[in-house]
């Protein structure tokens, strides 16, 4: 080997150790930028309110509507019909909400009979105008309920009244049909 070729074999080694040291900066660089990941990403979640990890780690802060017309008032009543044998009734007659307020109401069912029932139950409104402004967000009306012998069951409603509710209107009756389908439940 002449002396030529002996150093550019030495630049070479350099080279290549400079690289390795290069390489290896970054990878302690990627990894220490990895593990601050989780607490920048929790720093920023919390000062932007955004996107929050986890139930516990949220300070207890009361969420309001802005949504909510409390300059009124409106009467919520609730009815209940049935065709079969139980009895059927909400819990509360009527309930006074602000338009946009989140409100929730429960209806009772007790199956008197010594068999298991399969039932639906129909939502109807008046006046008929409300309908489009009436929205449940949970309802045992969305399925049909399967109840066993001689049981009894306790169902909510929540809803609320959308605030773009003609102000002429001042009573909602919310009226349930319960009835069996189907003949009976399969035991």
């Amino acid at each position: 080997m002449d002396a030529k070729q002996q150093l550019r074999k030495e630049r070479l080694g350099k080279n290549n150790a400079r690289m390795l040291g290069k390489l290896i900066l970054i990878a302690v660089l990627m990894f220490g930028f990895g593990y601050s990941l989780v607490p920048l990403y929790k720093k920023i979640c919390e000062l932007t309110g955004i996107n929050v990890l986890a139930v516990q780690e949220t300070k207890a802060v009361q969420a309001t509507n802005s949504q909510v017309d409390k300059s009124r008032t409106v009467t919520v009543e609730f009815d209940a019909n049935t065709q079969g044998p139980w009895r059927f009734r909400p819990l509360v007659s009527s309930l006074q909400v602000h338009p946009g307020e989140m409100a929730q109401v429960v209806y009772e069912v007790i199956n008197t009979q010594s068999r298991s029932m399969e039932a639906q139950a129909i939502p109807s409104y008046a006046p008929q105008e409300a309908a489009a402004y009436f929205s449940k967000l949970e309802c045992f009306c969305f399925k049909q309920q399967v109840l066993g012998a001689n049981e009894t069951r306790q169902m909510p409603v929540s809803f609320f009244i959308d605030p773009g509710l003609p102000k002429s209107v001042k009573i909602i009756t919310l009226s349930y049909t319960f009835f069996e389908v189907g003949g009976g439940a399969k035991k």
